[in-house]
C-alpha cells in the first residue's frame, strides 16, 4: 500500500551554511498601521453619528410631548335592515328556467 515509505533514517547534512540570514520578526508591517488608522477614523465617524442621532431623538421626544394626539371617537356603523325578505321560491323558478 505505502510505496513511498522510507526504510531507514535520513542522514542530516554534514555541511551547513554559516552566513545564512534570518528574517526579522519584529519589523512593523504597514498594513497593520493602515488598519489602525482606518479604524480610528471609522470610530470617530461612528461617535459623531451617535451624537447627532441622540440629539434628533431628544428633539423628537420634546416635539411628541408638545403635540399630544387628540383622542378620536369611533364613528358608529349604521346598518339598514332589509325591507323585503328573500324570495327563495322565485329564485328557484328562475334557476329552473336556465
Amino acid at each position: 500500500m505505502a510505496k513511498n515509505k522510507q526504510k531507514g533514517k535520513k542522514q542530516q547534512n554534514v555541511f551547513r551554511v554559516a552566513n545564512k540570514q534570518t528574517k526579522q520578526k519584529n519589523k512593523a508591517k504597514p498594513v497593520t498601521s493602515t488598519l489602525k488608522h482606518i479604524n480610528k477614523v471609522k470610530n470617530e465617524k461612528v461617535e459623531n453619528l451617535n451624537k447627532i442621532f441622540t440629539e434628533v431623538q431628544q428633539d423628537v421626544r420634546s416635539v411628541s410631548k408638545c403635540t399630544a394626539p387628540v383622542p378620536r371617537k369611533p364613528t358608529p356603523v349604521v346598518r339598514e335592515a332589509p325591507k323585503e325578505s328573500a324570495n327563495v321560491d322565485g329564485a328557484a323558478q328562475l334557476f329552473s328556467q336556465l
